[in-house]
């Protein structure tokens, strides 16, 4: 009888430490789990918010025409000069949260000219771009770029 009584704590012993290890993982599962829907949610928050600006901008008639109108390149420190009212809307609409930086770049050669901006922070930066193709009058195709990182 001892025999068997021993064989039975042994056969316990294995199904206690499985169960440990079993929730070790899980803890460990979850806790990786939270820390990647943040990183998630902050990043789709920041793309979303980079789209409804550009949007505004490309719906935006004033704002269609100055992009259009404008003589290529330009350069950073140049866009609130060339561009004052897309600087502005882009401004206007940051979330308090963030902060951006626009370009404006030809459509033409994108091995030539690849629309980076050099003034940029040594953060995760979330980009988008739009094209700002033609008005009633003009086609004079751009590419506006809006780079955005966490303050």
């Amino acid at each position: 009888m001892g025999l068997k009584n021993k064989n039975k704590r042994g056969w316990i012993r294995m199904i206690e430490v499985f169960a440990a290890i079993l929730i070790v993982s899980g803890i460990i599962l979850i806790v990786i789990g939270q820390n990647r829907d943040e990183e998630g949610s902050i990043s789709s928050k920041i793309y979303s918010a980079e789209i409804s600006i550009l949007r505004e901008i490309q719906l935006n008639n004033t704002i269609r025409d100055e992009i259009i109108g404008i003589s290529l390149p330009v350069e950073d420190e140049n866009f609130g000069i060339v561009a004052p009212l897309t600087k502005a809307k882009i401004e206007e609409n940051i979330p308090s949260y963030l902060e951006c930086a626009g370009k404006i770049c030809s459509t033409e050669n994108p091995s030539e000219n690849p629309c980076l901006s050099a003034d940029l922070p040594e953060k995760a930066i979330y980009a988008e771009s739009v094209i700002i193709s033609a008005n009633l009058t003009t086609y004079s195709p751009k590419i506006l770029k809006l780079f955005c990182w966490e303050k």
